[in-house]
């Protein structure tokens, strides 16, 4: 009699499998993987930036990190100005992980003696498993305010003139354990410009990618095409190679760049150099890690 009662719920799994196409051990993973939930793809970039950029990276909730960029002169200046080692441009910036989604930044950079802020979103998580995405997607909302007062100026600018904003789209994928790239439709809007041939919005595509070389250290490039308009006439794109060092709580970023401002509007929209013609700044970031509360 048990054999009997045995024998209809038998057929009827073998039944499932063969319209389902799948193998009882298929099926046995799928839900094991239900039950174990969501395995999250960690460490698609090292930092918070790929080298001047955003990248889809967050900081964790509850760290606070504080960020040394630094860029110094063009490399063809020459030997009298040190190959640019005797000029220096800085940025200063404190990252906050509101929670491992949501991070929060402020900085303050020589450029333009400009001050900026953003927020950056995650809004889908690379992974296995329910509830996963094949990318991580993140949205950055920032603005910049424009300190710098220009004597030569004929009108003085108001506050509200002196603001600009950038709107970005982060789409990342981390191929495997040593390959990452990512992509960055990027748009840029001055309050206020020179000429008025010149552009209020501004659109640029930004492509980033990491090779890991090492457990600490990896190979990043970054660069970003100004769409046709007059500020693609007038500036050249930003392009950027280099390398990351982890130790411990520090992450060390050493790069060679054309672009002098380490905020969106100036590196997108304001390069000037060439790197054809040695317009080239060598530079750094350095990444310090504050874990401001206790992790249980």
């Amino acid at each position: 009699m048990d054999r009997i009662k045995i024998l209809p719920g038998f057929i009827i799994i073998l039944l499932c499998q063969t319209l389902s196409g799948q193998s009882l051990e298929e099926i046995l993973n799928q839900k094991l993987e239900k039950e174990a939930g969501p395995e999250y793809t960690m460490a698609t970039f090292k930092a918070g930036r790929i080298i001047n950029g955003h990248s889809i990276q967050n900081t964790e909730k509850g760290d606070l990190l504080f960020i040394i960029g630094h860029r110094f002169g063009t490399l063809n200046s020459g030997f009298y100005n040190f190959f640019g080692l005797d000029e220096a441009n800085t940025r200063l910036g404190l990252d906050y992980g509101i929670t491992d989604r949501i991070n929060a930044g402020i900085g303050r950079s020589t450029y333009q003696k400009t001050w900026d802020g953003f927020l950056k979103f995650k809004i889908l998580r690379q992974g296995t498993g329910p509830h996963t995405s094949p990318f991580t997607l993140s949205l950055v909302l920032g603005s910049d305010l424009n300190t710098f007062k220009d004597p030569a100026s004929e009108y003085e600018k108001t506050f509200t003139n002196r603001l600009s904003y950038v709107t970005q789209l982060l789409a990342a994928r981390k191929f495997g354990p040593r390959f990452s790239l990512q992509l960055s439709p990027t748009y840029i809007h001055k309050n206020l410009v020179p000429l008025k041939i010149d552009q209020n919005n501004i659109f640029a595509i930004g492509t980033g990618a990491r090779f890991k070389l090492g457990n600490r250290i990896s190979l990043n490039a970054e660069h970003f095409y100004l769409l046709p308009g007059q500020s693609a006439d007038d500036y050249k794109n930003s392009f950027s190679l280099g390398v990351d060092l982890e130790t411990g709580g520090h992450v060390f970023q050493l790069h060679l760049t054309n672009s002098r401002s380490m905020i969106e509007r100036g590196f997108i929209s304001e390069t000037s150099g060439n790197w054809l013609d040695g317009d080239i700044h060598f530079g750094f970031n350095i990444t310090r890690n504050f874990g401001l509360q206790k992790k249980y």
